[in-house]
């Protein structure tokens, strides 16, 4: 097998739902006592978790894939970079475009990063502070 198709078969396996982070925020939220729907595809951008009764939608986004400002964010493609980059600036774009739809629609939005979840007491604050409290949408992250 050839890098290019090894690199290719790795890409097919990537999956949009029910990623390692996806489950570790459902597993939390679940046990934290909160029910939620997942990936309305009758809503912007198909939030990962939607609690409707709350009108709240939780985003857990992958670092590289989303564009995220940490260390696993920042990688830089070793291959195909001009496609890579240009991918994940559409992902920027289409994330700000959906998440402005929401607040614009009355929803309450906050998007967790893989990066966050390694410390479940700081995550498990985040959607308790999140789910149960008002959540400026402005500063969302002042709240955390």
């Amino acid at each position: 097998m050839t890098g290019d198709e090894l690199r290719s078969r790795t890409m097919r396996a990537v999956r949009s739902k029910d990623t390692q982070p996806e489950l570790i925020v459902r597993r939390l939220a679940h046990a934290l006592g909160f029910r939620f729907r997942l990936h309305r595809k009758d809503l912007p951008g198909s939030p990962d978790l939607v609690f409707p009764a709350r009108k709240k939608v939780i985003f857990v986004n992958g670092c590289f894939w989303h564009g995220h400002d940490c260390a696993r964010g920042n990688r830089q493609p070793k291959t195909n970079a001009d496609y890579w980059f240009a991918k994940i600036a559409r992902n920027k774009v289409r994330d700000a475009r959906a998440l402005e739809q929401l607040r614009n629609t009355g929803w309450n939005t906050l998007v967790l990063w893989e990066c966050e979840l390694k410390d479940l007491g700081s995550l498990k604050r985040i959607l308790e502070n999140f789910l149960t409290r008002a959540w400026d949408q402005q500063t969302p992250e002042l709240q955390r």
